[in-house]
């Protein structure tokens, strides 16, 4: 495990280890070279030595290198560093698909439809790279925080255009088909299978083949019918239930012939629920029923255990299967890199032997009647001895096929290039390099393809054709329109987010949040452009979401603080950022500077009524005498104390604060007569106390700082 600080390649700082297995670990890194962070998966420091393990790693990234696309986690570099093989890739922080349907027992119709559009869309153009993923399931599904949807791990993944594209290698069991199961010819109609077994377990909240071991479980996508979803989520649409049918048939043949048809459906659904648009391609025709006899039962028995047996071997400890690239993933996890090994053994070694026998019995038996008709031409005079002369008419030649080379079908052909993502100027040029022919075709609407963009070409890239043919080609006019779906209004923000990203929509990080009294708080009022609308496939929608009823004013509490010591604007101030009123009133105290706030109503620590008016009475002498704006004015005559305090016997010497407690229209208001240390330096103390107007009584009060506390009436006179 490599140390945080650990530079990688001489740009890669490690910051911390967020996953990884049985072959590599993935840590977040800082790239000091582009300021981004990314994360890097380091092959683990025992298999650097073993080079088929640093063939299958570098595999790895040559199969994902050429991927971009949003629903895919891009890789960025991969290079050796002294031994150590690392691939840089996007680092997205999220939640696995498999943790996400953990948490959430099963997910709602739209979120599993939009996920798995988004999905699709990745699959799509790795196909169209000719890239097969292999090994699709919800560990290397990973849904980003702001709602985006991206497939991981190409770690398994082969090019289509490879020699050994009939390879056996085969994802985690429980999503493997059944091709990729007996090790046979797996293409883009295998990532069908896994995907729609995926999508089967976001709506259902389980696998639809479980078992005690790996064995088992492949023997069921073999031999058994997958059950209908609805069984587990009755509230299933029906269109959504066919299409997942339609994916995990067991023949390639039956399922969609490629992603296109799936995210045409996909998309269908979630207008058309209870659709019936699914074109299920039924079963041969001329399939006739089959009566056995007990030895061929016996026969099947034998060969069902031989195939156990293969299979047992082929998923060697593939138990638990858990995504390379997860955050916070346990130190247990096993490493999907596992199930890129090899899975030959004496059962399949027996398998071909029988193949090779039988193609041996076809070639002696095809020997066999050369000669004997060889031998009956000869009795009929028409063939003279092997020695003699023949006679050129009439004569039937035997020659060694050892002494004639076979002409190669492709001999002269050219390979078509691949067009797609060129402009047309481009396609044009490789096509007339190449001697072929080249014809645009018009434009048609593409969900991935740019505008004005190779979207399609009428000959598969790679495939070999005659000099001279002719390649039409058609050039994306964009994504066509889509409808924004009005079911997003209620949903939470987070599911609106992922359905209208699922359509290829992007979502406005700057959110509008208004009270709504029937929406739950975080749940989307509104969208802007406006929901049943169409809009292309990239336009950004912005979200309104709710923050619950409107309080009452009437209800509402607002906590009065003091504000005695204040100046009148900061008072006011923060008065008014509580929803509160303010009313000024002036008066003289020689405690406080001019401007202060002396006095206020309600008292400091009062709950009131939002919108409530405070009064608060400010020290300005000026405005006092003159009564401007004086709320107090005029209630009653002004009073003054003069009481002189001795000093108490158990006084310590220590600060004081020294206040006036007056009762003013049922409410206590303090005054500030002292502050400070041993006002009885010089004697007694006499204060001259200004007490509120028209009140003639009062209390006044001594705390001396971590010591005693004192009082003494407050006799007044009139000033």
């Amino acid at each position: 495990m490599l140390k945080e600080g650990t530079v990688v390649g001489q740009r890669y700082e490690i910051i911390s280890r967020v996953g990884g297995g049985g072959m590599a670990d993935v840590y977040k890194a800082k790239d000091h070279k582009l300021n981004r962070m990314v994360a890097v998966k380091v092959m683990k420091a025992e298999f650097k030595e073993d080079p088929t393990f640093i063939t299958k790693f570098r595999k790895e990234a040559q199969a994902a290198a050429g991927l971009s696309h949003p629903n895919i986690v891009n890789v960025y570099d991969v290079g050796d560093d002294n031994g150590l093989y690392y691939i840089v890739m996007e680092l997205v922080e999220g939640i696995t698909l498999k943790d996400y349907i953990t948490r959430k027992g099963k997910l709602s119709v739209k979120e599993s439809t939009s996920i798995a559009i988004q999905v699709s869309l990745g699959l799509q153009a790795a196909h169209n790279r000719g890239i097969i993923h292999r090994d699709v399931k919800p560990q290397n599904i990973i849904i980003s925080t702001d709602g985006k949807v991206k497939l991981s791990d190409f770690g398994i993944a082969k090019a289509t255009n490879s020699n050994t594209i009939t390879s056996n290698v085969m994802g985690s069991v429980h999503y493997s088909s059944p091709e990729q199961v007996r090790g046979g010819f797996s293409d883009a109609k295998s990532d069908i299978y896994s995907l729609g077994v995926t999508l089967y377990e976001m709506v259902t909240g389980k696998v639809p083949f479980d078992g005690e071991t790996s064995v088992a479980i492949a023997i069921k996508h073999l031999q058994e019918e997958i059950e209908a979803p609805s069984r587990y989520t009755p509230t299933l649409p029906y269109a959504l239930e066919q299409i997942i049918l339609k994916c995990t048939q067991k023949s390639p043949d039956r399922r969609y012939s490629d992603m296109a048809g799936v995210i045409e459906d996909l998309k269908h659904s979630l207008i058309d629920p209870q659709g019936n648009f699914v074109v299920m391609t039924p079963l041969s025709a001329h399939a006739q029923t089959v009566i056995m006899s007990p030895g061929e039962m016996e026969s099947i028995r034998n060969t069902a255990v031989k195939e156990q047996n293969t299979i047992q071997q082929s998923y060697m400890d593939e138990d638990d299967e858990e995504e390379d690239y997860e955050e916070d993933t346990d130190e247990d996890d096993e490493d999907d890199y596992d199930e890129y090994d090899d899975y030959d053994d004496e059962d399949d070694e027996s398998s071909g032997l029988e193949k090779a026998i039988t193609i041996g019995g076809f070639i002696i038996g095809a020997i066999i009647i050369v000669i004997l008709i060889y031998f009956i031409a000869r009795a009929a005079g028409l063939v003279k001895g092997l020695g003699g002369a023949k006679d050129n008419s009439n004569s039937v030649s035997i020659s060694s096929e050892s002494d004639e080379k076979e002409e190669d079908p492709d001999a002269g052909k050219v390979a078509v290039p691949d067009l797609t993502n060129k402009t047309r100027e481009e396609a044009e040029s490789l096509l007339n390099q190449l001697e072929l022919g080249a014809k645009y075709d018009g434009e048609e609407a593409s969900d991935t393809v740019a505008a004005g963009l190779v979207c399609y070409q009428s000959v598969q890239a790679s495939e070999k054709v005659e000099k001279g043919t002719m390649i039409l080609f058609k050039l994306s006019s964009g994504a066509g329109e889509v409808t924004i779906p009005g079911e997003v209004i209620g949903m939470s923000q987070q599911d609106a987010t992922v359905t209208l990203v699922g359509l290829g929509f992007k979502v406005s990080d700057n959110v509008v949040r208004q009270n709504d009294d029937n929406v739950p708080i975080g749940n989307v009022i509104s969208v802007s452009p406006d929901a049943g609308t169409n809009a292309a496939p990239g336009t950004e929608i912005t979200l309104t979401i709710s923050t619950g009823p409107q309080q009452s004013q009437e209800n509402e509490k607002v906590n009065v603080p003091s504000y005695i010591g204040l100046t009148q604007e900061d008072a006011t101030s923060s008065l008014e950022k509580k929803g509160l009123k303010v009313e000024i009133a002036y008066s003289t105290s020689g405690a406080y500077n001019k401007g202060d706030v002396i006095k206020q109503n309600p008292v400091g620590g009062s709950e009131v009524p939002k919108g409530s008016t405070v009064v608060l009475t400010i020290n300005d002498p000026d405005k006092a005498a003159s009564g401007e704006d004086n709320q107090t004015a005029g209630t009653g005559a002004k009073w003054v104390c003069r009481k002189e305090l001795q000093e108490p016997s158990n006084y310590n010497g220590g600060s004081v604060e020294i206040v006036l407690i007056q009762q003013v229209n049922g409410e206590t208001v303090t005054t500030s007569v002292y502050s400070g240390t041993n006002p009885w330096a010089n004697g007694p103390y006499t204060p001259t106390i200004e007490g509120a107007s028209g009140v003639s009584t009062g209390t006044i009060q001594m705390t001396e700082n971590g010591g005693g506390t004192w009082k003494w009436d407050a006799p007044f006179s009139e000033s």
